[in-house]
């Protein structure tokens, strides 16, 4: 047995073993990571140079982007230069820094799309109480408690899982740094704590999750009570977007930790992981843009 002072690097999963297709995975890793650039950075630059996006829903959103190109440029550049150098080697440092970074961005994107589906609640269903129940100090709290949250988990994690003793393996089955893959290398019964860290994480998604579901529940019985048909489509239009990236980002995180471990195998994983990590920030930017008027108008602008 060799503790984890003695591991100086990890080996991440390898896409191919030839030179070409190493490189195809490159090409479209770069395509991709720059799509994600692309579609982020016009949200952040739309809400950011437009007065009337101001207000606590794009703010909100201005924060979520930051969050998606924050989570995606943890993850693709490294698997880009590991492709391009012929290396499956990441430092035991980095390997840290790129799960804290991930479970930081994925946890405080979590509280705020939570916070996304209070405004749309308030919005819709408490429309004279928005100005005092969602002002400008109250999102500013929620957003600072979703950064925060999405901190302190990660620093939990971190301190958990790279506290433990290693055996003598360092290969990962998975593209980037993952709590359950980094756990498979322990040789000590004291994963229970992290077990117990990851018993809280999956109670805040499950609270997050209820959250969510009871806001929508609310939100569709008052959005059929609407009389004008050019109304509640309106007030679908608003909705259906945040509750499109809901569901994208919490099915393919829950599925991924919580199937059973018999239809557990790498192939799968590594397409989950692709789903909840990569897919989120590239198709997030065109969820809002398309069903947004007013984030097209000013991105036409």
């Amino acid at each position: 047995m060799c503790n984890s002072s003695s591991i100086t690097e990890f080996l991440l999963l390898a896409f191919a073993d030839t030179r070409e297709l190493r490189l195809l995975h490159f090409v479209l890793f770069l395509g991709i990571y720059l799509a994600a650039l692309l579609g982020n950075g016009l949200i952040l630059t739309a809400v950011a140079c437009d007065r009337r996006l101001h207000t606590p829903m794009y703010f909100v959103l201005f924060n979520l982007t930051l969050l998606d190109l924050g989570c995606i440029s943890t993850t693709l550049p490294k698997a880009m230069a590991n492709s391009l150098s012929d290396t499956r080697a990441i430092s035991y440092q980095g390997c840290a820094a790129q799960l804290f970074l991930i479970i930081f961005f994925n946890l405080a994107e979590l509280s705020l799309l939570t916070v996304m589906s209070y405004d749309r609640y308030v919005a819709i269903c408490q429309p004279l109480h928005y100005g005092s129940l969602l002002g400008s100090r109250a999102c500013a709290q929620m957003t600072a408690a979703a950064w925060g949250s999405g901190f302190l988990h990660a620093v939990q994690h971190i301190a958990n899982t790279f506290s433990l003793p290693f055996c003598c393996g360092n290969t990962l089955n998975q593209f980037f740094c993952e709590i359950p893959q980094i756990l498979k290398l322990s040789c000590s019964d004291s994963y229970l704590r992290e077990v117990q860290v990851l018993a809280v994480t999956a109670s805040l998604f499950g609270g997050c999750f209820v959250f969510i579901a009871l806001s929508y529940v609310q939100i569709f019985r008052a959005v059929l009570r609407i009389p004008s048909q050019r109304d509640r489509h309106k007030a679908f239009s608003t909705c259906l977007p945040h509750l499109a990236v809901v569901s994208l980002f919490l099915s393919t995180v829950i599925f991924a930790h919580l199937k059973p471990p018999s239809i557990s195998f790498p192939s799968l994983d590594l397409f989950l992981a692709f789903l909840y990590l990569v897919v989120p920030p590239v198709a997030n930017p065109f969820i809002y843009s398309m069903r947004n008027k007013e984030i097209k108008v000013t991105m036409w602008k």
